[in-house]
């Protein structure tokens, strides 16, 4: 389940980049109970991406940003609570990781579904199903 985490460079300190995305992907698997799960945890994959100041925008203006995005099989995030829950404490832990100085207005988070079925794993295409199998057996 890969998360993209990109910021404008200078928004989390130095080295602080890869615990803030160790924290935020530790929290996605606690939301959907999932913590210590064999298969999911190391499917929790993912990048992180600094730019420069000239290179995020908010309002068609330069401006220091920070994006959560997860891409994700259908059932995940796919109850209230688990969406107010695990936004609301990404939130906190960006906030928290750029020493209070990145406003939470200026925080985004988003979920894109992947269809059923393109779920790539070693080479095979995966159904919700059979994904929902795998991280239940374990």
């Amino acid at each position: 389940m890969p998360l993209t985490l990109t910021v404008t460079e200078g928004i989390l300190t130095k080295g602080s980049e890869q615990a803030t995305f160790a924290r935020l992907s530790d929290a996605m698997l606690k939301w959907h109970g999932l913590a210590g799960n064999e298969a999911m945890t190391p499917n929790i994959v993912g990048t992180i991406h600094v730019l420069p100041k000239n290179c995020t925008f908010s309002g068609s203006k330069e401006a220091p940003v920070v994006f959560v995005e997860w891409k994700v099989p259908s059932f995940a995030f796919s109850t209230r609570e688990i969406q107010l829950g695990y936004f609301e404490e990404a939130t906190q832990i960006v906030h928290e990781a750029s020493g209070g100085k990145q406003p939470k207005e200026r925080i985004w988070i988003n979920v894109v579904h992947a269809v059923d079925g393109a779920w790539g794993i070693n080479g095979k295409a995966m159904t919700n199903a059979e994904l929902g199998g795998a991280v239940s057996t374990t």
